[in-house]
């Protein structure tokens, strides 16, 4: 029996911090789907298909095995998708207390309702810090984000 995990996230833009997770998670279950969520209580900066086609390219040119997975989701709840998949985890890259204080009830609802586990993982230091809406404040006023985000999204932000 193979082992799913779903990485779930808003992923707009997807940074170092996101793909060291997705990596990391891809050494420990046999199939890793990154899933690009909409989340209603955020006006998303770039549009759902173009997040999962920046993923895409970045886990090509980050090499990460053919078992990552990258999809949208947008018709229901996030463990819908998981059962629909036949995934028992998630996986939650979490950076201070704020996210396992934000993560930790959905965590338990998620486990409530459908049974699915979550783990939180945490990122390489050298990416714990760097937030989505960090790059996103930084690329529009003219900041250099290839330090935090992969080429790809890096290129993107450029000509945007």
């Amino acid at each position: 029996m193979s082992t799913i995990a779903v990485v779930p996230g808003s992923f707009d833009p997807v940074t170092l911090g996101h793909l060291d997770v997705i990596a990391r998670a891809s050494g420990l279950f046999d199939e890793v789907h990154v899933l690009v969520v909409h989340n209603p209580g955020k006006k998303a900066f770039i549009p759902l298909e173009q997040r999962v086609a920046l993923i895409e390219a970045s886990a090509r040119d980050a090499s990460l095995p053919e078992s990552v997975r990258v999809a949208s989701w947008s018709e229901g709840l996030l463990v819908d998708y998981c059962t629909q998949v036949g995934a028992k985890v998630l996986v939650k890259g979490i950076r201070s207390q704020v996210d396992v204080a934000y993560e930790t009830p959905m965590a338990v609802v998620n486990r409530d309702l459908v049974g699915v586990e979550t783990i939180f993982m945490l990122p390489d230091p050298s990416h714990a810090l760097v937030s989505s809406s960090l790059v996103r404040q930084v690329s529009s006023l003219g900041g250099d984000v290839s330090p935090y985000v992969p080429a790809a999204v890096a290129s993107y932000l450029r000509d945007a």
